[in-house]
Formats: structure tokens, C-alpha cells, sequence
């Protein structure tokens, strides 16, 4: 009984069985050692993943009585407070599809982010920059305006993810802590916790966690300590990302925007809308040209991006070889260059001042999910190649998935860290997540070939699926759920 109150008192979900072993155990030993801060689930990492996860867990009626705590090492009090004028937009935004945003606003979530500050778009047009095929993602006229994903600034998320978590309370928020280290706890005259994941900050505090929760990133220090390897590789690619300014009043009027992405042999490049005439860029290349892009003045960055979407490969590797005078040189290019103006995006007139920056492009998968008392989630579990826009996304998939492995458990009367209770969540992400990032390879490497008999191939497959529309449309029925608009 003492055992179970000590629990009690600690605020801890605990099983009978779990109290049955402790007691059997406090009786074999006596050491005394001073007891950690004890939580049912201590999330390290408080990006949109982390945040999602402690937003879910109190927002729903079965785990709301967990104690829940959160590390981070950023300052969160920066975040909160996110606001930029209408004309200047963060320059790392995410692809949100209509699944993600119901599952935002079924924890309460979205309504804390700034709507005006999110562009649904219903289009896509993808094309071949070596034999100009594409698919052009257009819905049939009864699905007309049916909304293929919204583009978010990461920042306005989790900002409303943070609001979201404050206005119910009950998360013990451990900002600007750094993780010193993980180990096992120890078995003292209170409790046991041997089999425990201990989280050492740098503050000096120590978490005991019934269940460890990695949203830390690549380079995850939980999934280190779980012991869960990985497999992958580097692309030898970096991402340029840049807020962009478009001519007129941008995306073609206001009902219906489009999305572009053109597959170049050294990566794709991608112009997503964001409200207004802005754009957001991601353009995949090799780390050298990224290096170059960033040196450039504004004035050729800007010719450098109307180029990629309207002149040869072959035109842009020349360009790409001048330290300046891009401006001109596309100028002169551009007018003797046949190209659809009506299937290509605007042209971009300006670029954000300290947009423009790059990100190493890898992918990395790790062996498992789930560890005893640890669970993965977002880029701790998987990294993913952005040109189909889905890291985040499948990030808020894991995390709704690892609520309803705990709210079972919970409901069960079962221990929520134990790796039995959490391998339905292995179960249901796992083989999906897995099948993504293959695709994405698989394209990335498919496009990066500039001559032989893949190109060929890939424009007659291209232009296929384009011909066959109910293919077509299953296709963007899948990726944007079922399209219930929520803006």
C-alpha cells in the first residue's frame, strides 16, 4: 500500500501489476537513492511532432490525467509570440495535407494558428526538365476546388500548438534544457525504477519517464540511448529555401492555386503559394550550387529561380558557372526559349531579405519504432527526401497513431511504456512510412538521370498517368484524404 500511495501521490498512472512487482522488490532491497522527478510520458524535442503529441494527450478525455512533461532546448518563449507583417513569410514552410488539419483541429490545435497566414492550393503541374512531360494534378469539374494541401509556415504551427497546450495546462514545459544524458534509473526504498528511461538536464533536474517519447530530430539522443539503429544515406543534395515575391497579384486568381515542381537532373525544384503574391521555394541541389545560389545578388537569385522553371538544363549548368550577371544572361536566353507561359508559375520579381538559406537532404529510417519504454516519432523515426512535401505529415500521422496505442492502454488497465502495449503503433506506421520514403527515393534517383533509356521511359509513364485521369485523381484523392476543407 505504501508503494501504490507513493504513486498515487506522485500523480503516476500505475498498474496493479506494476505495484505488485515493486512491492516485491522493495522488500529485496534497501538502498537509498534519491528518486527522480517521476511522468507518465516525457517527450523530448518540441517541434510540430513533440508539441502535436502533448496537445493530443491532453486534449483527450482518456490520457488527460498523465503526467505529461516536455524538453526542449530552444527558448519556447520565442516561439510563442510568432508574428511577421503580411508580406514577410518564414522561410521553412510545410505541406499540410486535409488529414493532418482535421487532426490539428480535433485537438484544438488549429485554431490557434494564424489562418491567414496558411494557402490552400488545389493544383499541381510536375514536369520533366530534360523531356517536358507532365501530369498536371487538375480535379474533374464535380471536385472542382477541391483542396490538395495548405501550406503553413512551421513556426505559425507551432506557435499554435504551444497556445494550444497553455490555454489547458498540465505539461511541465522544460525549455532551454539541454540533454545531458539518458540512463536507467535505480531501485531505491520508494520505487524501482530500473527499467525506467532517466532524462539528465542540463538544469539539474532528472525525468523518470513510464514512457520516453524521441521527436528529437535526425540525430535523436533517444533513439541512441534505446539502442534502435538506422539505415539510410546522404543525397549529396542540399535544399535552398527562399520567400519569394511574385508578379501581379500571383497564382492565377484567387479561387484556384497551383503548385509547381519541375525535376531537374541535379533535383527537383519546387514553387509552392503562399497567401498574396508570395511564394515559397525549395530547391533540391548539388551542395556546391547551393553554395553559389547563396552568393548571389538578389537581383540574379531572382533570375536564377525564373530560369529553372523556363530554360534547359543544359542553359541552366552555363549559368550556373558565372559568379554574377545572371540578369541579363536569362534575360537574353529567356526570349529565345519556347516554353508555356500558361503552365509555368509567375515570374518572381523579389526575394526576402535573409531568406535565402539550404539544408543537407538525407534519408534515414530506423530499424523500429519502439524500444521498452520508448517510442519514436517525426525525424527521430524517419527522414524523408522533401520533394513530395510529406516529412511533416507523416510526422502528425505518427503521433496520432502513438495516442491511440496509449489512450488502448490507458483504457486496458495496461502499462503505456511496456514494448508489448506500444507494438500496434509499430504496426500501423512502420510498413507505411516505409513504402513513402521508397518512392521518394526511387524518384529522386529516376529524375536524376540526364541520358539513357530511364529518360525515355519516364517521360512514356509520365504522360501516361496524365492521359489516364481516373488514375490521376485516385492519386490526388489519396494524398489529400477527403478533401474537406477546414480553412
Amino acid at each position: 500500500m505504501a508503494q501504490a500511495l507513493r504513486f498515487r501521490q506522485l500523480g503516476v498512472y500505475v498498474c496493479h501489476s506494476c505495484s505488485r512487482t515493486l512491492r516485491r522488490q522493495r522488500r529485496s532491497y534497501a538502498t537509498t537513492v534519491q528518486t527522480p522527478d517521476i511522468y507518465d510520458v516525457v517527450c523530448v524535442g518540441g517541434g510540430p511532432a513533440g508539441l502535436s503529441l502533448l496537445a493530443a494527450l491532453r486534449s483527450s478525455p482518456t490520457t488527460v490525467n498523465l503526467k505529461v512533461a516536455l524538453v526542449e532546448s530552444q527558448d519556447l518563449s520565442k516561439t510563442r509570440p510568432f508574428s511577421l507583417p503580411p508580406t514577410q513569410f518564414s522561410n521553412r514552410c510545410s505541406s499540410l495535407t486535409p488529414s493532418s488539419l482535421r487532426f490539428l483541429d480535433s485537438i484544438g490545435a488549429w485554431k490557434h494558428v494564424q489562418r491567414d497566414r496558411v494557402q490552400a492550393y488545389q493544383e499541381m503541374q510536375v514536369w520533366d526538365g530534360v523531356t517536358g512531360a507532365r501530369i498536371e494534378f487538375d480535379w474533374p469539374a464535380e471536385k472542382a476546388g477541391t483542396t490538395i494541401a495548405y501550406m503553413n509556415e512551421n513556426l505559425n504551427l507551432t506557435s499554435g500548438l504551444l497556445k494550444r497546450i497553455d490555454e489547458m495546462g498540465g505539461v511541465d514545459m522544460l525549455d532551454n534544457q539541454r540533454v545531458e544524458d539518458i540512463v536507467f534509473g535505480e531501485e531505491s526504498e520508494d520505487v524501482d525504477l530500473s527499467s525506467w528511461p532517466v532524462v539528465k538536464l542540463s538544469g539539474g533536474r532528472e525525468l523518470a519517464a513510464r514512457l520516453l517519447v524521441g521527436a528529437d530530430g535526425a540525430n535523436s539522443p533517444v533513439r541512441a540511448f534505446a539502442g534502435i539503429g538506422s539505415k539510410g544515406w546522404d543525397y549529396d543534395r542540399h535544399g535552398v529555401v527562399a520567400t519569394l515575391e511574385l508578379e501581379g497579384s500571383g497564382w492565377g486568381g484567387e479561387e484556384v492555386k497551383t503548385a509547381y515542381q519541375r525535376f531537374l537532373p541535379t533535383g527537383p525544384v519546387a514553387m509552392l503559394p503562399m497567401p498574396g503574391n508570395y511564394a515559397t521555394l525549395v530547391w533540391s541541389t548539388t551542395p556546391a550550387l547551393a553554395t553559389h545560389l547563396k552568393t548571389l545578388s538578389p537581383r540574379d537569385f531572382i533570375s536564377m529561380v525564373n530560369a529553372a522553371f523556363r530554360l534547359s538544363p543544359v542553359d541552366l549548368a552555363y549559368l550556373h558557372t558565372q559568379a554574377s550577371g545572371q540578369t541579363e544572361e536569362v534575360a537574353w536566353r529567356t526570349q529565345h526559349t519556347g516554353f508555356d507561359a500558361q503552365r509555368i508559375p509567375q515570374l518572381v520579381v523579389g526575394v526576402q531579405e535573409g531568406s535565402v538559406a539550404s539544408f543537407p537532404l538525407k534519408l534515414r529510417h530506423a530499424n523500429t519504432y519502439i524500444g521498452e519504454r520508448v517510442a519514436l516519432v517525426g525525424d527521430a523515426a524517419h527522414t524523408i527526401h522533401p520533394l513530395a512535401g510529406q516529412g511533416l505529415n507523416q510526422g502528425q500521422g505518427d503521433v496520432e497513431s502513438l495516442v491511440k496505442t496509449i489512450e488502448y492502454s490507458v483504457n486496458h488497465g495496461q502499462d503505456i511504456g511496456v514494448q508489448m502495449s506500444l507494438e500496434s503503433y509499430n504496426a500501423d506506421r512502420y510498413a507505411a512510412n516505409h513504402i513513402l520514403l521508397g518512392v521518394c527515393d526511387k524518384l529522386h534517383k529516376l529524375y536524376a538521370a540526364e541520358s539513357g533509356p530511364l529518360v525515355p521511359l519516364r517521360s512514356i509513364g509520365l504522360r501516361a498517368v496524365n492521359a489516364l485521369s481516373p488514375l490521376k485523381h485516385f492519386m490526388m484523392s489519396q494524398a489529400a484524404g477527403t478533401g474537406v476543407k477546414i480553412l
